[in-house]
């Protein structure tokens, strides 16, 4: 019999829609207690009218409280007559025959007592009585709606602040902490051994994690605790998961939370809630608390045009910044946070003393992509004898993250072709699955359309096999994918540095597509348009950014800080504007001109390769061999297989 995860299985919750429900009952059950079945107010009548109605023979009975207040009951034959209409039916449109239709105040009661009495000695009135009336359970059916209605509002309210009993579940615990503790013991498994690559960061995190462990093997050289580390990366790069490494090898109580967790519509509550947060965090040091999308809480200060100088946010940062480094911290608590925005963080978070290490936890290289895939593969049934190096080969560029999202979208499509074993073509097809989007069979592409497409596809191909630092072709397609109608795959080399000859091989390479339209067709089409914008980018950077333009010089435009955005005006004139549009133009057109140049001196063996793309839809690096001959300044690279 599974065990069940509830601490509490037989606990009895009450329902919300339960409680509605008693109300509404609650309130049914006053309106019938006070106002009989009729649930109306009886309508008030005058002495004189009850002096007409009591002689034309038209009341029942007259009931009369504390000697100051009748109700008057009238018969079922008078109900039907037009004047009184107004009280002859209830709020439900039925026949008002119980009463009271009328009620009216009393002068001197023993004047009215001889008046009823006469009447029933005549004959035109079938009784009377006097009654004395509490006016406790006035009292009480007065005040019960107030009571109700409390009663709803503190309910609500326990709802609204996270309901439960005891101190966490009152809407004053709005400025508490919303971190969630882990317990070291048993919350967190996860370890330093699931994090594959991070080779670098894993060793400065690790010695923070020795320090919680073996504090005195530090101290005793005269060594402090760092306050705090910050890990900033490329999204998916690992830096969430080297925190749960972090929680599962510390073994001391760990917080977690986001930086949007102090954010709140309530003026104070984010200071309020990082007080609270330490205060928990000091009393059971040493501990780490792992703030998560740090960018939320820390952007610099006074930097956002559109907010005031002292807004919320800013509150929650200085309350902050005082904690990690004020004048009364002095206990071991660790400061992890992560983000991958470090350039809009306010200085004074980054000083040392505060995040005493920044750890940069960069895109995996080929080695750690390798690593990668094996702890992800783990999980999966694959084929023997899988190649992870050649896996790690086809994903240049890939997060962490990416490459587990690769070998899950792997094995879904293992299953969807019903195969016992995940093997390589399936990882080859999830890597165009992600990097090109899901394959359109069912696209309708005219002949014509398709020709232009081959073309294109075949231009890009022939130009990067004839540029010697161009990316290596693996595979040309013109299967719709996503938003592009055929797509082409190169294995680019990881370099560290990148020179203005290997930039401009890469734009040309990238003009292909439009050179051969214009060598072949003589006209141009919309379907460069990716291409442009990936070349303009390209040659903005080695202008602007770079300095690699010799017309503008050794000069860059580049802001780290990231404050330049928040800027209305631009770093140069108006004249180095012009002369920068212009030497972007001259770069991508001369770029152009030569992708025109190598197609035209191999023009037949473009339209050999684009007959046998019509033919195929999708050719491989062997086909260019075939027409091309093999490239002399090719590096050995495993070609991709079909």
């Amino acid at each position: 019999m599974a065990k069940s995860n509830n601490p509490n299985p037989n606990k009895f919750k009450i329902s919300p829609w339960l409680v509605y429900t008693a109300i509404l009952l609650i309130f049914l059950f006053i309106s019938f207690v006070t106002g009989g079945s009729n649930m109306q107010e009886p309508a008030q009548l005058t002495s004189s009218k009850f002096n007409v109605f009591l002689e034309k023979g038209q009341i029942e009975k007259v009931i009369v409280y504390n000697k100051s207040e009748a109700e008057v009951f009238l018969k079922a034959d008078a109900l039907k007559l037009p004047e009184h209409k107004k009280v002859s039916k209830d709020l439900f449109d039925r026949p008002n025959t119980k009463g009271p239709q009328y009620t009216f105040e009393i002068g001197n009661d023993q004047i009215f007592q001889t008046k009823l009495e006469k009447a029933v000695a005549d004959g035109k009135l079938k009784d009377f009585n006097f009654l004395a009336k509490s006016n406790w359970s006035d009292i009480i059916i007065s005040l019960l709606p107030i009571i109700i209605i409390i009663g709803v509002w503190l309910f609500i309210m326990r709802k609204m602040s996270g309901g439960g009993g005891g101190g966490g579940g009152q809407i004053f615990n709005i400025g508490k902490s919303k971190a969630k503790l882990f317990d070291e013991k048993t919350d967190v498994k996860t370890t330093f051994k699931d994090v594959a690559g991070l080779e670098g960061a894993k060793e400065e995190i690790q010695e923070i994690v020795e320090f919680l462990k073996n504090p005195s093997k530090y101290t005793d050289l005269g060594g402090k605790i760092p306050k705090g580390a910050l890990l900033v990366g490329s999204p998916g790069t690992g830096k969430t998961l080297l925190a749960k490494a972090v929680a599962g090898e510390a073994q001391v109580p760990f917080f977690s939370l986001s930086g949007s967790d102090f954010v709140e519509m309530f003026v104070g509550v984010g200071a309020s809630r990082v007080r609270d947060l330490f205060k928990q965090a000091k009393e059971k040091s040493p501990s780490i608390i792992f703030i998560d999308e740090i960018d939320a809480v820390g952007r610099a200060r006074g930097k956002n045009n559109m907010s005031g100088g002292n807004d919320e946010r800013e509150n929650t940062l200085n309350q902050l910044l005082t904690e990690m480094d004020g004048f009364g911290s002095d206990s071991n608590v660790i400061v992890l946070a992560a983000t991958n925005r470090a350039d809009v963080l306010d200085k004074a978070l980054m000083r040392a003393g505060r995040f005493d290490r920044q750890i940069f936890v960069d895109l995996p290289d080929i080695r750690e992509r390798a690593e990668i895939f094996k702890v992800h593969l783990a999980p999966l049934k694959k084929v023997e004898g899988l190649d992870l190096d050649f896996l790690a080969k086809q994903t240049p560029g890939f997060s962490g993250a990416d490459i587990a999202n690769v070998c899950n979208e792997a094995a879904l499509i293992a299953a969807r072709y019903n195969k016992t074993a995940v093997d390589k073509q399936d990882f080859l097809d999830a890597v165009d699955r992600i990097v090109g989007g899901l394959e359109k069979k069912n696209k309708i592409v005219t002949p014509e359309e398709k020709k232009a497409i081959a073309i294109h596809e075949a231009g890009h191909a022939t130009v990067s096999w004839m540029l010697e630092h161009a990316a290596p072709l693996i595979k040309v397609t013109i299967v719709p994918r996503g938003q592009s109608l055929g797509a082409a795959w190169y294995l680019p080399e990881e370099r560290q540095i990148v020179r203005p000859d290997q930039m401009l091989d890469e734009m040309c390479a990238t003009m292909g597509g439009r050179a051969a339209e214009k060598v072949i067709f003589n006209r141009i089409s919309t379907g460069a348009l990716s291409d442009l914008e990936k070349v303009t980018k390209q040659a903005r950077a080695m202008v602007t950014v770079y300095g690699l333009n010799d017309k503008i010089g050794n000069v860059t435009y580049y802001d780290s800080t990231g404050q330049g955005e928040y800027s209305f005006s631009k770093p140069y004139s108006e004249d180095t504007a012009r002369i920068i549009d212009s030497e972007i133009s001259i770069l991508i057109e001369s770029q152009y001109q030569r992708a025109i140049s190598i197609l035209e001196e191999n023009k037949d063996k473009l339209n050999q390769l684009a007959d046998i793309l019509i033919e195929k839809e999708v050719i491989f690096k062997d086909d260019l061999e075939t027409i091309f001959g093999k490239r002399t300044f090719d590096k050995n690279l495993d070609p991709v297989v079909s």
